[in-house]
């Protein structure tokens, strides 16, 4: 467990003496000191990598660093020497990226490769408790079904091929790794949630897509309207706001409110268009769900 004090703070209140002030400041130097050390070490790795990959351009030069930077990492980690840890963590993240970038260059972004990237990214966050590792993997694999995200000139995209797969399918995933968090120590549980809870957040894109687009064939034809998606949306939005107020959840409550509100002014403005009388409304509506969202958080805080 880390704790953030103030230790000036606390001895100007009388609640430390002199003497544990200057202890715990000699412990906190050296700890920066050890950080500073570390984050200079792990810029250095990614600078030798990154003008080693502008020599030899190549996926395959890629793959081999990253593999190699990855291993380095998995290896002081495994060893146990806290003073490194952060390093090790730096070349565990910088070599599963270099790795999984260059398996998806080479073989042209293939289903065995997003497949491959996904299972390492998944193997190196459980060696290296890393949860933004096992976000990745859990992306990944939603970029196996042709999830994708776009940008040019200001705008952004995001692309569900498959929604109702993504429904499906992130769906299990967040509920199985949901229930299996209950059964892992305190560690292996957080990893485990972070990955269940951005399967949330992609079961609510196959859904939001959904509900503006339906399911279509290769050809164009509706095979799932966009109404069913809608609808199917709002009714697991509140079950699962239900099942969140009733176990105390309050992220999974504030996601849900949050993709309900995303959810009803899609198909306010959609249905309604924008103009000034519905944006104003819309507005108002906003901030009486915003007022009750904080009143139901308070209560939840209280039952806690």
């Amino acid at each position: 467990m880390k704790i953030t004090i103030d230790l000036d703070q606390l001895l100007s209140e009388g609640k430390i003496t002199q003497i544990e002030h200057d202890k715990f400041s000699e412990l906190s130097e050296k700890s920066t000191g050890l950080l500073a050390f570390n984050i200079l070490i792990g810029f250095g790795v990614i600078a030798v990598s990154g003008a080693a990959l502008a020599l030899l351009p190549a996926a395959t030069t890629a793959i081999v660093i990253g593999l190699v930077i990855l291993i380095i990492g998995l290896a002081i980690l495994h060893n146990d020497w806290d003073q490194w840890k952060v390093l090790a963590n730096i070349c565990i993240l910088v070599g599963a990226l270099m790795t999984g970038g260059g398996i998806v260059t080479e073989f042209k972004g293939s289903l065995s490769s997003i497949l491959s990237v996904t299972a390492i990214f998944a193997v190196a966050g459980i060696f290296a408790r890393s949860t933004l590792l096992t976000i990745l993997a859990t992306l990944m694999l939603s970029a196996s079904i042709g999830a994708r995200t776009g940008y040019f000139h200001a705008s952004y995209f995001l692309v569900i091929q498959e929604p109702t797969i993504t429904v499906i399918l992130f769906s299990i995933l967040a509920i199985g790794l949901y229930q299996l968090s209950k059964r892992l120590s305190a560690e292996f549980e957080r990893i485990a949630l972070a990955s269940a809870r951005a399967s949330v957040f992609l079961v609510n894109f196959g859904f939001w897509v959904g509900s503006l687009w339906g399911e279509r064939s290769d050809t164009g034809d509706v095979i799932i309207s966009d109404t069913v998606f809608a609808v199917l949306w709002a009714l697991a939005l509140l079950a699962t706001a239900l099942w969140s107020w009733k176990r105390n959840r309050r992220w999974v409550l504030n996601t849900v409110a949050t993709f309900g509100c995303i959810h009803f002014y899609t198909q306010w403005f959609e249905h309604l268009g924008a103009s000034p009388g519905t944006v104003l409304m819309a507005g108002l509506l906003a901030l009486g769900l915003a007022m009750g969202l904080r009143v139901v958080n308070s209560k939840m805080k209280e039952n806690a």
